[in-house]
């Protein structure tokens, strides 16, 4: 962990907890990791067309990710990823801002954000989008974990006011039903890839492949397996604590599908059920998150 990162988490232990969350164009934000100043210098990040830039909601397998793409490009490339800044660019003040656009291709860029609010030169430049999502129910007891454990995040009262908040979009980086439904407009757009923690989970290998082709970095089968191989959610947890330090167990936790069965009550369960159906009941993404396998008792 670095230096910085401790004095963050240390400043974070400082706040009142309702001072530690605020709003920027009506979704919240932590006020440590990403200021206002912050926010505002991402609409004018340059994007090139090379960038390799990951998108997912919190909790949807971000960290695991970015792990991967970072041992695609070393073996495609030879070279290793710029690790100066953040790889979530909202956590990225003005000055680093400069870091990332004097560092080297390829670029590893990373966001939370909705696909409305990112930077317009990605578009512009037409750069690839790799999209990671996640079920719902899993994600929302990831979440909870999460700002349970995070300092720099309010401390939830409980899991029913999170499970609460969560539905109504009321926690960091906005409602999950936002951002699928503003991703599922773009599923059809050329630079974008969606790709499912669950299906990840299922056939590493195979996501792997298909993640390569797609930025265009050409693999061999013995250098995709040997990647799926060391990116088990178990090595990355372990791997990350070189990073991360004591937080490695809060970033990466379980991992698992289906732990929301340990989690919500009935009554939780048909109101998530419901959610679903109102907001992505026969979209291409809600077929994608195969929410009967996933998410029904």
């Amino acid at each position: 962990m670095t230096s910085l990162f401790s004095a963050k988490i240390q400043l974070a232990k400082e706040m009142k907890e309702e001072d530690k969350l605020y709003r920027y164009n009506g979704v919240l934000y932590s006020v440590i990791m990403s200021p206002e100043e912050n926010l505002k210098a991402i609409e004018s990040l340059e994007a090139r067309a090379d960038d390799v830039v990951l998108v997912a909601y919190p909790k949807c397998g971000f960290n695991w990710m970015v792990a991967v793409l970072r041992k695609i490009i070393v073996a495609a490339t030879g070279e290793k990823t710029d690790s100066k800044y953040n790889s979530l660019i909202e956590f990225c003040g003005p000055q680093m801002q400069e870091v990332i656009h004097q560092a080297p291709a390829p670029r590893l860029l990373g966001t939370h954000l909705h696909p409305d609010n990112l930077p317009l030169s990605i578009n512009t430049k037409k750069t690839k989008l790799l999209v990671m999502f996640r079920n719902p129910k899993d994600t929302v007891v990831s979440y909870y974990h999460f700002s349970n454990n995070n300092p720099v995040l309010p401390t939830p009262e409980s899991w029913e006011s999170f499970f609460s908040d969560f539905l109504s979009g009321q926690v960091p980086w906005g409602s999950y039903f936002d951002h699928a439904l503003g991703w599922e407009k773009r599923m059809e757009d050329s630079n974008v890839m969606i790709v499912t923690f669950e299906e990840l989970k299922q056939d590493l290998s195979e996501g792997v492949r298909r993640v390569s082709e797609f930025f265009g970095f050409s693999l061999s089968d013995a250098q995709v397996q040997a990647i799926a191989g060391e990116s088990n959610f178990k090595a990355m947890k372990e791997s990350s604590k070189e990073s991360y330090g004591h937080m490695s167990n809060v970033i990466f936790r379980k991992g698992e599908v289906g732990d929301w069965k340990n989690h919500f009550t009935p009554a939780q369960s048909q109101e998530m059920d419901a959610a679903f159906e109102k907001h992505l009941a026969g979209t291409k993404l809600g077929a994608k998150l195969k929410y009967d396998l996933y998410c029904r008792d």
